[in-house]
C-alpha cells in the first residue's frame, strides 16, 4: 500500500468513527466498561505473545520487565478507570448568579465525549504507552485510532492483529506504517490527539495538529534530575537510583537523567551505586535481565554522548571491571557509565540521555541545586531523597516547577493511578491517569435553564431609569 492509499485509508477510518459517534450518541457506562473489559482480556489473554513480540523488537528484554511494564501497568490503569467512570460521568451541579437560582434557574455540567481520539505512541513501552492513555480515552466515552511506533514492528503488528480481533474499526483501530504514516496520522482532523515521544518530534506533531485546530496532549520527557539530600539514607538512595536508571536500559522518559550529590558524599554514594548495579546485573552479555538498546542508531547516539563528554574533560567512570564489552560481544547491550566533572557545554547535560549513562554534579548548598534546575527546561519528573517533612524538601517543591515528584524513589509517582500524569512546558502538556485523565478527554458542556419568572424584562430596550439605577447599584456607584 503506497503512502497516498495509507493516508486515504486512515481518513476513511476516522470518518467512519466520527459517523458512528454521531449515529450512536453518547455511550452509556455499560458500553464503556465493556470496551475496557475487552482491552483487559486482550492484555491478559495474550501476555505471552506480547512479551515475545517485545523481545523480538528489543533483542533482549526481561520477560518479567515486559509483563510488569507493558501488561500489568496498563491493566491497572484500565481497572482504575472501570471502577470510577460511573462516578466521573455524573452531571455536576453549579451555582447560578444571584438571584436567578432563588427563582428556579439551574446550572450544571455534563461531561460529553470529544469523539475520535488519535493516540501516537513511542517504542520504549510499545503496549503500555498505548493502553494506559486509552484507559482514560475510553472511560470518557471516545473512540480511538492508534499509530504505534515503526521502530517496534513486531509489537505494532501484534497490536493491530489483537485489536482488530476484539474491536470493530469504528470503536478502535490500529494504523501501522513508517514515519510518513505518522506524519499523515498527525494531520488527520481528530477531536483530540495524544502524542508520547521526544520534544523535537512533538513540535512537528503540534504543528500538524494545528492545521485542524486539534487539541493535543503531549507526553514528552527531558532531563529528570535526582537530588540527594544530606540527611537521606544513602544506601537506599543508591539502590533505588541504580534500579531506576537501568530499567529498560535507561530508555524511559522518566529515567533519572542526572544526579546532584552533596560534595562530601559523592565518593560514598558512587561506591554504593556501583555495588548495587553489580548486584542487580552481575553480568551483561548473556544476562536476560539486561535490556538491549532498541537499535544501532540509538546505541551509536549514546556512544556519541559518552565520547563528547570525554572530549570536553569529563571523567568517565565504567561500572564493570572488564570494560571491553561492545556491540560484537553483547549485541546492543550498552554498558553503564558514571560521568563526573560534567559541564553545561557537554551534550550529556543538554540532551535527554535515554540510556545507561549517569552524569554527576555536586553541591554545597541546596540553593545551588534549586537555581540550576529552575533555570532549565521544566522536567517531567524530579526525585528527592530525604525527609518529605524537611525544610529542604519544602524549598525544592515550592521553587521547582515540574511534572511530578517522587520522594525516596524514582518515577513511582507515575504508577499512582489516582495522580494525574503529565509534564509542563517542554516536558509536555495535558494529563492522563485518574479523574484528570477522564476530564482531559471529555468536553464539560455547560447547561443553563433560565428561571420561568420574567425578571429580565427590565433589561429590555428601551432602557429605563430603573435599569440604570440597578446597574449603578450593582457596580457600586
Amino acid at each position: 500500500m503506497n503512502d497516498q492509499s495509507v493516508e486515504t485509508e486512515m481518513l476513511r477510518l476516522l470518518k467512519r468513527q466520527q459517523e458512528a459517534t454521531r449515529e450512536a450518541g453518547i455511550p452509556n457506562a455499560s458500553l464503556r466498561i465493556d470496551r475496557i473489559d475487552r482491552l483487559l482480556s486482550l492484555l491478559a489473554d495474550n501476555a505471552d505473545r506480547i512479551v515475545e513480540a517485545i523481545g523480538e523488537d528489543f533483542g533482549s528484554r526481561a520477560r518479567e520487565q515486559s509483563l510488569a511494564a507493558d501488561v500489568l501497568t496498563p491493566m491497572q490503569s484500565l481497572k482504575y478507570c472501570r471502577k470510577h467512570l460511573k462516578k466521573w460521568m455524573k452531571s455536576e451541579r453549579r451555582s447560578t448568579t444571584f438571584p436567578f437560582g432563588l427563582l428556579g434557574a439551574r446550572a450544571y455540567i455534563e461531561y460529553q465525549p470529544l469523539g475520535s481520539v488519535g493516540v501516537m505512541s513511542p517504542w520504549n513501552f510499545p503496549f503500555a504507552l498505548v493502553f494506559s492513555p486509552l484507559a482514560s480515552v475510553l472511560a470518557a466515552g471516545n473512540r480511538a485510532m492508534i499509530k504505534p511506533s515503526e521502530i517496534t514492528p513486531y509489537s505494532s503488528e501484534l497490536m493491530k492483529q489483537l485489536v482488530s480481533s476484539v474491536f470493530d474499526e469504528t470503536e478502535l483501530a490500529v494504523c501501522v506504517g513508517d514515519v510518513e504514516t505518522s506524519v499523515a496520522f498527525s494531520q488527520l482532523p481528530f477531536d483530540h490527539l495524544v502524542f508520547t515521544g521526544s520534544a523535537n518530534i512533538a513540535k512537528d506533531v503540534m504543528r500538524n495538529a494545528a492545521g485542524n485546530l486539534t487539541p493535543v496532549t503531549l507526553e514528552l520527557g527531558g532531563k529528570s534530575p535526582v537530588i540527594v539530600g544530606r540527611n537521606c539514607n544513602l544506601k537506599l538512595a543508591a539502590s533505588r537510583v541504580a534500579n531506576g536508571k537501568m530499567l529498560n536500559g535507561g530508555q524511559i522518559c522518566l529515567s533519572p537523567d542526572y544526579i546532584f550529590l552533596p560534595e562530601e558524599q559523592e565518593e560514598e554514594f558512587l561506591a554504593y551505586f556501583t555495588k548495587y548495579l553489580l548486584q542487580y546485573y552481575p553480568t551483561v552479555a548473556e544476562n536476560p535481565d539486561y535490556t538491549s538498546i532498541i537499535n544501532s542508531r540509538q546505541y551509536e547516539r549514546i556512544d556519541s554522548l559518552l565520547q563528547d563528554a570525554r572530549d570536553k574533560g569529563a571523567t568517565v567512570q565504567p561500572i564493570y571491571p572488564d570494560n571491553s564489552l561492545g556491540k560484537e560481544a553483547g549485541g546492543l547491550k550498552h554498558l553503564p557509565y558514571v560521568i563526573r566533572d560534567v559541564s553545561d557545554n557537554m551534550r550529556v547535560m543538554r540532551e535527554e540521555i535515554f540510556g545507561p549513562l549517569l552524569p554527576v554534579k555536586t553541591y554545597r548548598d541546596i540553593t545551588e541545586v534549586i537555581a540550576y534546575i529552575g533555570e532549565r527546561d521544566r522536567p517531567l519528573g524530579l526525585y528527592y531523597f530525604g525527609s518529605p517533612r524537611s525544610q529542604e524538601f519544602k524549598r525544592i517543591s515550592e521553587s521547582i516547577v515540574c511534572g511530578g515528584i517522587t520522594v525516596n524513589d524514582v518515577a513511582s509517582h507515575a504508577m499512582q493511578e489516582d495522580l494525574p500524569f503529565g509534564g509542563v512546558g517542554p516536558s509536555g502538556m495535558g494529563r492522563y491517569h485518574g479523574k484528570e485523565g477522564f476530564l482531559s478527554f471529555s468536553h464539560p458542556k455547560s447547561i443553563y435553564t433560565q428561571t420561568p419568572v420574567n425578571i429580565t424584562s427590565v433589561m429590555n430596550p428601551p432602557y429605563s431609569d430603573r435599569f440604570r439605577k440597578i446597574l449603578d447599584r450593582m457596580i457600586g456607584r
